[in-house]
């Protein structure tokens, strides 16, 4: 190949993506993400909430809607197993990336449950979403709680609580089952100061891959990696006390709906003893299920269990 042809190439590329940028730059902000995201491998919505955030979803299928909220520090995208199979079993699935994570607006300030809350009120009322199955893992089990408790259940028919932080993660006085602040203090440290090595090493108790005798997924460990670092470190960083130090009891007496809690009794990262065992004896008439065994990533690394026992709980008469 001549060097003549493989200058006129460069040229070529360079002029062509000259032409994309000032053709973008020119774009509203929203439309000028949709385009950067349609050139890509992903096509993500956005819906752009009171205080000018973008929040990026995933909206596909048809059917009864399910709403997927992702754990820390990741993204929609964790749900890729579960949006698959029930979009191909006639739902609609819905996953957004919250505030500060993944695709979304990463905004110095707002990064707080509160404001989470909200910013799903916004999504589900942007899609009009009726007779909704909310399901929530880890910091997004507080999520689905909190909104419950802002927003009331009014377009909720069902609640899905996986590895959920509810109630409350904090060791105090009055949850002496919970996790001591220094370890949060950790997290926090790792994340400040060298979160792309913290969130790798992560992996390895999130998904119980630390246990003697676990096979280690390496391409989950670098999908929770690239996740991790897509968000922004200050939205994940403010997120670390969200998870950890706010209270959701009230948010969990107001689920007035069917209710699944889901937790491994092996969880590294939510134990057990301090979230699912408690969130079953306070949301009214809630079904636990126990894996014997699981991580905190569950979902993953036991998608079909969880998918089949997700399904049988939705077809159940309520």
């Amino acid at each position: 190949m001549s060097n003549e042809f493989l200058i006129s190439r460069r040229d070529t590329l360079l002029a062509g993506a000259a032409v994309t940028a000032s053709f973008a730059v020119g774009l509203p902000r929203k439309t000028q993400a949709a385009a950067k995201t349609k050139q890509g491998n992903h096509h993500m919505n956005f819906v752009t909430t009171k205080d000018g955030t973008q929040i990026a979803y995933k909206d596909w299928g048809k059917g009864q809607p399910i709403l997927f909220s992702h754990g820390w520090p990741l993204s929609s995208d964790a749900w890729d197993a579960q949006m698959l199979y029930f979009g191909m079993n006639g739902f609609r699935v819905i996953a957004h990336d919250r505030r500060g994570h993944g695709k979304s607006d990463q905004p110095w300030t707002g990064n707080n449950m509160d404001q989470y809350a909200d910013d799903l009120a916004e999504v589900i009322e942007h899609l009009d979403l009726k007779d909704l199955v909310m399901i929530g893992h880890s910091t997004g089990g507080g999520e689905v709680a909190h909104y419950i408790g802002r927003h009331g259940t009014k377009r909720v028919s069902k609640v899905v609580l996986v590895g959920a932080v509810p109630p409350l993660m904090l060791k105090t006085d009055a949850n002496p089952e919970g996790t001591p602040i220094e370890a949060f203090d950790g997290i926090r440290k790792g994340t400040a100061t060298d979160r792309s090595q913290f969130y790798k090493d992560l992996t390895m108790p999130f998904y119980g891959f630390n246990r003697e005798g676990a096979k280690v997924n390496e391409g989950l460990r670098e999908t929770f990696w690239l996740m991790g670092m897509e968000g922004g470190i200050k939205g994940e960083y403010d997120c670390i006390r969200e998870f950890s130090e706010v209270d959701y009891t009230d948010d969990l007496k107001k689920i007035d709906k069917p209710t699944l809690i889901i937790h491994g009794d092996d969880d590294q990262i939510v134990p057990i003893a301090a979230a699912g065992l408690k969130s079953a004896k306070i949301v009214k008439n809630a079904t636990l299920k126990v894996y014997p065994g699981a991580p905190h990533g569950l979902a993953q690394t036991q998608a079909e269990k969880f998918n089949a026992d997700v399904m049988a709980f939705i077809k159940a008469a309520s």
